[in-house]
């Protein structure tokens, strides 16, 4: 396979992390109108943010594991199918209570597929490599922010929530056929098993890296889930503005997804490390100010830079605890990724309803991420005790 083929099928891989960004980030610039649409409270609109990142939860460690003996990118096409049949769901869901169940369905697919891809652009370039290209995989994610997710809030702004979802099924139709194409057969390793896989799992240090990325990423989560209320009602931007808002929160995950996975490559844990110190203090910051508009802004593009640092960092972790498990170790990345969302939404609604303000989730957040701190510095101890480099 030559370097430009390879480049191709890796871009073809990070096509579905962009349909995926849009879907699960687009839902919270839109959450306004589908809570006046459908007649729902603030709390109930929450609900579609915690029931996708319950799908993902769920579905990611169970596909991975059907996955684990199967061809990666025949599995990564089926993966995609059922990505495709969830948003037709959610885009003709006639209620609330469908919608929550597209939302849910739509997430099954997604830690899978994140870890086959992972896996497949991982074994193209080799371990010298490895962290950037499961960046580019992951930055599919971060460039959503800044355009899919800004021109999606857009157009369901001005044509209605719903056309989100058939956009997010068009997108994702379009990576099927760029995968089918471009990327390469890649068989399971030899002797893999479900079984083999399952008992990876008990390995402390594994344990120990997903309880990190829930606690580290709950605390963004706690922020972008309500930060369209924050940027309204606390900032004091038109609704007009949210598109921009979202658009340089989601500048700065691009930028801190490709210098997170240049920094993998040296330190991985110690990548893990320094972002973690970072979110904790650009949240504190961004709840102290985020009355003082320009400020705001700056703000959260730090704290998306800092907190796309770890999303390499994290899911490379993951794959070294279980060497003997990829798929299954891969897919908890993204299942506790989620957790982090379900997490973060979930303590925002709850800070707030407590009477705290609107700033309450992003002071909370930084809370969240000096305990991350803590972790990391175990999973250090752990890691070198390990005779394993850090």
């Amino acid at each position: 396979m030559t370097r430009t083929q390879m480049v191709w099928a890796i871009l073809a891989l990070a096509t579905g992390g962009f349909a995926i960004g849009v879907t699960e980030f687009a839902i919270m610039g839109l959450q306004r109108e589908i809570v006046l649409d459908l007649g729902v409270s603030y709390g109930q609109g929450g609900m579609l943010v915690s029931a996708y990142a319950l799908g993902v939860v769920v579905g990611a460690p169970i596909l991975a594991l059907m996955g684990a003996k199967r061809e990666r990118k025949t599995y990564a096409l089926f993966l995609l199918v059922l990505f495709i049949l969830a948003h037709v769901l959610s885009f003709v869901a006639p209620n609330f209570e469908t919608l929550l169940a597209g939302r849910f369905l739509s997430g099954l697919p997604h830690g899978a597929y994140f870890a086959t891809a992972a896996l497949m652009s991982a074994q193209m370039v080799g371990p010298a490599k490895r962290g950037r290209a499961i960046a580019v995989v992951l930055s599919g994610l971060a460039i959503a922010n800044v355009s899919g997710v800004p021109a999606v809030t857009w157009t369901g702004q001005q044509f209605g929530w719903r056309w989100m979802f058939l956009i997010v099924a068009l997108l994702a139709v379009l990576t099927m056929l760029a995968v089918a194409i471009l990327a390469p057969r890649q068989d399971a390793p030899a002797g893999a098993t479900v079984r083999g896989e399952l008992r990876a799992l008990a390995n402390q240090r594994l344990w120990v890296g997903v309880g990190l990325a829930i606690i580290g990423f709950s605390g963004m989560f706690a922020i972008y889930t309500y930060l369209s209320h924050v940027a309204v009602e606390v900032t004091g931007f038109n609704d007009s503005a949210l598109p921009w808002v979202v658009l340089i929160f989601g500048a700065g995950m691009v930028i801190g997804t490709f210098t997170g996975g240049a920094a993998t490559d040296k330190s991985v844990l110690g990548t893990v490390l320094v972002a973690m110190i970072l979110v904790a203090v650009f949240m504190g910051l961004f709840a102290m100010f985020a009355h003082v508009p320009w400020l705001m802004l700056v703000l959260l593009f730090c704290v998306g830079v800092s907190a796309a640092n770890l999303g390499p960092a994290m899911q490379t972790h993951l794959i070294d605890t279980a060497p003997k498990a990829p798929q299954l170790a891969a897919s908890f990345h993204h299942s506790a990724f989620n957790a982090a969302n379900a997490l973060g939404a979930i303590v925002g609604g709850v800070t707030i309803d407590m009477g705290l303000g609107l700033r309450a989730p992003a002071y909370a957040g930084s809370i969240a991420a000096a305990v991350g701190v803590a972790i990391t510095l175990y999973a250090i101890l752990l890691t070198r005790r390990a005779g394993e480099k850090v």
